[in-house]
């Protein structure tokens, strides 16, 4: 399993490190500067909306159907027949209350215009993980890879022609960014689902209300504890544009969208980390297998990184956000350091999480989502008149910092997990001596030069103490 997980995992940071930096930094970062931080802000705002009741989409049908065919092979057509016809009346639902709230919050024309897109795109998006649920079920590791930069490589090349060539003949707006998603995601969403046809065979669509009834009660907490993460992860913008006066609140909304860009560029690569490792981990527990070294091993590959992009990214928040952006950076570098120290509590989710939901600890997670989103949500209250997009920025460190340790103690807990205290003293060395290397290479005369130095010095004390083991991860790839 161990090599399993590594190697595919090296595919999977390949494909990612190809294509999606260049979409984040080359073509989602262009369009915010080419249309302006309120434009943005206002686009950003409406598609962390959109994503409050995605939930609606799914009710945790991809989470639990990942598990169970993982188990359980033998059931991908009978539930694929279902399960097809199931999403499209949820995607029914999740219109008819999205467009209810955004009613009621009242949203003008202009941002209904965008919703509508952005609604059918959250459609789309679900649809895909869905099927590649299924794939990465059967353990096809390798295709699911290619198709997680399938809709990222497709919108580069649109979106490369509107914005870099006059082939159009248009003038750029944050409409036609969302129109570009959705062709890119409904292409993606055919080609996955032809690669599943193929593994499954002939499939007849099926309306079984006693079906979804029953599949729908087993995948609920699943569903519940994704609601719960999603506010607590995407409600801060959509609070600041909302609580801030026009036009305040959509440029604030915009400032923050600067650094959460670079948040979510980061947290991708948890989301591969989690894509692998769920039906991995389910598997093991379904044989009894001992968890512990697995559990380690991931979860040292990714702390080791997100602690070198926390610190680093608070010593070179400024030089950053200048380089990429043209409005607005000294607001947005400040936010970026506080986002970015939360990756280590999103870093730690994405494995002991992810281990907890293999196991079915449903309960647990979900007093710790809601636990999380009361306290999101009230700090922002708090925070948001006085302090702006800081605000939302604080809410969100704490927050990711306390689910974070909440489920690795819950993990520990649980399946009894050893504490290895030299382990646990490592990390601590590690993160004093990655701050001594990052005060040292201020002093290195270009910052970029100061901040590849830090980054290489830390990987290369990681792999002194031993953090990084190159000798074992060399025996898994190529023994195990």
């Amino acid at each position: 399993m161990k090599r399993k997980f590594v190697t595919n995992l090296i595919l999977l940071l390949f494909l990612n490190l190809l294509i999606k930096p260049f979409w984040i930094f080359g073509i989602d970062r262009t369009v915010q500067n080419t249309v302006g931080d309120e434009s943005y802000g206002l686009y950003f705002a409406l598609f962390n909306f959109s994503m409050l009741l995605n939930i609606l989409l799914d009710l945790g049908i991809t989470n639990y159907n990942n598990r169970n065919i993982a188990q359980h092979n033998f059931l991908l057509p009978k539930h694929l027949s279902h399960i097809i016809s199931l999403k499209f009346l949820l995607a029914i639902v999740y219109a008819i209350f999205t467009f209810g709230a955004a009613a009621i919050i009242g949203y003008d024309q202009v941002q209904f215009h965008l919703l509508v897109f952005l609604i059918f795109n959250q459609f789309l998006i679900s649809f895909t993980l869905y099927l590649r649920s299924n794939i990465s079920a059967l353990h096809l590791f390798r295709t699911d890879s290619f198709i997680s930069v399938l809709d990222r490589t497709l919108m580069i090349i649109i979106c490369s022609l509107l914005l870099f060539t006059s082939m159009f003949n248009i003038v750029f707006t944050i409409n036609w960014f969302v129109y570009a998603q959705t062709l890119a995601y409904a292409i993606t969403a055919l080609i996955t689902l032809s690669i599943v046809l193929s593994k499954s065979g002939r499939i007849k669509i099926r309306f079984n209300l006693a079906f979804f009834a029953v599949f729908l009660r087993k995948s609920y907490p699943y569903a519940l504890l994704i609601l719960l993460m999603s506010f607590y992860n995407r409600i801060d913008s959509v609070m600041l544009e909302r609580l801030l006066p026009h036009p305040i609140g959509k440029e604030q909304a915009g400032i923050y969208a600067q650094a959460f860009r670079l948040l979510d560029a980061v947290s991708m690569f948890g989301v591969l980390f989690a894509g692998l490792l769920l039906p991995i981990f389910s598997k093991m527990i379904k044989l009894k297998e001992h968890i512990g070294q697995m559990a380690k091993l991931s979860f040292t590959l990714l702390i080791v990184p997100a602690i070198i992009i926390a610190i680093s990214s608070l010593y070179y928040s400024s030089e950053i956000m200048d380089v990429l952006y043209t409005s607005n950076t000294e607001n947005s570098s400040g936010i970026l350091g506080i986002l970015m120290t939360g990756f280590i509590g999103i870093a730690t989710t994405y494995i002991f999480g992810t281990l907890l939901t293999a196991n079915g600890s449903m309960k647990q997670l979900n007093i710790m989502a809601f636990t999380g989103m009361l306290i999101n949500v009230t700090l922002n209250f708090i925070l948001i008149p006085r302090f702006q997009a800081f605000g939302s920025a604080y809410a969100s460190l704490v927050t990711q910092l306390f689910t974070g340790a909440v489920q690795l103690i819950l993990a520990i807990r649980i399946f009894q997990l050893n504490v290895n205290f030299r382990f646990v003293f490592q990390i601590l060395i590690f993160i004093g001596v990655v701050a001594v290397i990052g005060t040292l290479s201020k002093s290195i005369g270009h910052w970029l030069t100061g901040y590849l130095s830090m980054i290489l010095g830390a990987f290369v004390f990681a792999i002194l103490i031993k953090l990084f083991n190159l000798k074992d991860l060399y025996k898994i790839i190529r023994y195990e």
